[in-house]
């Protein structure tokens, strides 16, 4: 599936940057194919528009903010933050702005992100309810742009067969390779998904999960939000939780800026934000090395035969069967350009000395 060319991907939220980013003024950003343009208005919220003037195509996010307003960098032009010509600092007091406006989009403040999306809303921005939670802390942690697409990161996510592989320098155990399977119960908004998994708990975990033993267990309580959201809960024996949201917001077909939100509920100084982030690293930069080396072009259309399957790929074929269901129902199809990577072998040759009389 090519992303940004299934215009029902544009009626979803996506967290762009973040409000720390536009604190001090307006920044670029691509989102779904589209260059949009951020800022904060004279109140503090965030705003997105088309990042182009309608005066001469400058893009805004060369410009600044001033009043509240958006000013474009080339001749002053300045716009509210519903896209309306506001200001043209070459007319006199007494001239009348004329009714013009760029291309606006729905906008908002949550998780300490900007969220955008490019036509009317379809569902809501998921739910964390740790947020304003007491005994939990947020932790901003990555916010990156992977050489992959969403679904990509979304099957991944729910994976556990590539732990012992990818993972095996930090929490996998590669001679465990058989993984263990999910409860999956199916809901409107995607899906959520329990298992309890063994993992190894090397000295730079100890803090993460509160334990030294060599190994430990994960109750993990885990959600898919469509098209391209998770949560994933991590409870540990210990009692600490580890609950990471994504957002794997699509800039391309072949690229998306991953955020990444932690919530944990102990204090800084039982486990550092910087240990956090530092664990986590190291886990994410594997599976960015391996991702980053798939086809984005993940089918959806299971019956192309394009790539093959095992059981433990149930979560991802849910995913696949629901994203191409959701284009159907809206009436689209598959916009793909995979090439299929499942053939079946051809018996070799024989040469006349080798045949069986």
């Amino acid at each position: 599936m090519l992303t940004t060319r299934q215009k029902l991907w544009r009626h979803y939220w996506y967290a762009t940057l973040r409000l720390s980013d536009l604190a001090d003024g307006p920044k670029p950003f691509t989102l779904m194919g589209e260059r949009i343009v951020l800022f904060l208005d004279g109140e503090g919220v965030p705003a997105a528009m088309m990042d182009r003037c309608c005066h001469r195509t400058a893009r805004l996010s060369k410009g600044w903010c001033e009043d509240g307003l958006i000013v474009c960098g080339y001749h002053g032009w300045a716009y509210d933050r519903h896209g309306a010509l506001a200001r043209i600092p070459q007319f006199s007091p007494e001239q009348v702005v004329p009714r013009l406006a760029v291309k606006s989009y729905h906008c908002t403040a949550k998780y300490g992100y900007a969220w955008v999306c490019l036509e009317e809303p379809y569902a809501a921005i998921p739910e964390i309810p740790e947020d304003t939670m007491p005994g939990y802390r947020r932790i901003q942690q990555f916010h990156d742009v992977w050489k992959t697409s969403p679904l990509r990161l979304m099957e991944n996510s729910f994976d556990n067969a590539h732990f012992a592989f990818v993972h095996q320098n930090t929490f996998g155990q590669i001679s465990q390779p058989i993984p263990e399977k999910y409860e999956i119960t199916e809901t409107e908004y995607g899906f959520e998904a329990e298992t309890i998994i063994t993992i190894a708990n090397p000295p730079m975990a100890h803090r993460i999960t509160g334990t030294t033993e060599p190994t430990t267990r994960r109750h993990m309580r885990n959600k898919w939000f469509m098209p391209f959201c998770r949560r994933l809960d991590i409870e540990y024996p210990s009692g600490l939780r580890h609950i990471i949201f994504n957002s794997a917001t699509p800039i391309d077909d072949g690229t998306i800026r991953l955020a990444q939100i932690l919530y944990r509920n102990d204090r800084e100084e039982d486990c550092s934000t910087d240990a956090l982030i530092a664990w986590d690293a190291v886990i994410v930069e594997e599976d960015r090395d391996i991702l980053e080396s798939t086809d984005p072009d993940a089918t959806v259309d299971m019956s192309r035969k394009v790539e093959s399957h095992m059981p433990s790929d149930r979560p991802g074929m849910i995913m696949r069967r629901r994203l191409l269901a959701a284009l159907q129902a809206h009436g689209e199809e598959e916009v793909s350009e995979a090439v299929p990577a499942v053939s079946v072998p051809v018996a070799p040759t024989l040469m006349p000395h080798e045949r069986v009389a």
